[in-house]
């Protein structure tokens, strides 16, 4: 199904969306919280209409999940179903600030095997195929070859005293941003220790992997999309040669969290 043309079709379709959101951006919008922390605004709506309106039509047999569409478990049935995040890192969106990007995914067989990743303010589109590598503005991208866990990058904002032995790097609010910084050598890991939902991370996560890197939950599990609740706990996503580190060092933090939900 990951073929060649479909993704070149999928970048385009990704594209129009990412233009219609950067169009917006420059302009008043309404905005509110779903939740306490948890802010959209009218052009993520917009933006998921476009997609779905695009996407079904290129394939009417996939399913479909997405942050900003009410679910329907009729995707469960399906062997194809789009994953989408019409503006990850709406907080930064609103914001005026360039760390968002609109994020798509197809899952086959509960795992991803084409993504695209699109930042318009940035100049970037990310794409990735099941077995075709990934890229960035056509350059193939590799994670770094690091083996020493000490002194590896990680997109964060702070570090707690236990891991001053690692360096920070700038860390835009999309979590597939950040994801991608992995797959593109620009950091050598990113870890989450909550749980995060499967549109924020399914075509970030196939450029990772697409890039070379090790992708598991945040205690070492493997993956899996389209579940009946399309979350999991945590994501570690690293250069292969540290990847146990990470995990190891981030384990017990990791299972006390877990345990507290």
């Amino acid at each position: 199904m990951a073929d060649a043309a479909l993704l070149e079709q999928v970048s385009a379709i990704t594209a129009e969306a990412a233009a219609l959101a950067h169009e917006r951006w420059h302009g008043d919008f309404a905005t509110w919280e779903k939740a306490p922390g948890n802010p959209v605004c009218e052009v993520d709506l917009t933006v998921d209409r476009l997609l779905r309106d695009r996407l079904s039509a290129l394939l009417p047999e996939a399913g479909w999940l997405s942050e900003e569409t009410a679910d329907d478990a009729v995707r469960l049935a399906k062997r194809l179903v789009w994953i989408v995040d019409p503006i990850d890192g709406t907080r930064d969106y609103i914001r005026r600030r360039d760390g968002w990007a609109v994020s798509v995914a197809l899952v086959e067989d509960c795992q991803p095997v084409l993504g695209v990743l699109d930042a318009p303010v940035r100049g970037q589109r990310w794409t990735a195929r099941a077995g075709g590598g990934a890229w960035l503005n056509g350059q193939k991208l590799a994670v770094s070859e690091r083996i020493d866990f000490a002194g590896s990058r990680t997109p964060v904002d702070a570090l707690p005293k236990a891991d001053r032995d690692l360096l920070m790097v700038a860390k835009p609010n999309s979590i597939a941003l950040r994801m991608a910084m992995v797959a593109a050598g620009e950091a050598d890991f990113l870890a989450t220790i909550r749980w995060g939902n499967e549109w924020d991370v399914a075509a970030s996560i196939l450029l990772a992997r697409e890039a070379g890197a090790t992708v598991t939950d945040a205690i070492g599990r493997k993956l899996r999309f389209n579940q009946p609740r399309p979350q999991f706990f945590g994501v570690m996503a690293a250069a292969p040669g540290i990847h146990a580190a990470a995990v190891e060092r981030l384990r017990e933090r990791a299972i006390v969290a877990l345990g507290k939900r």
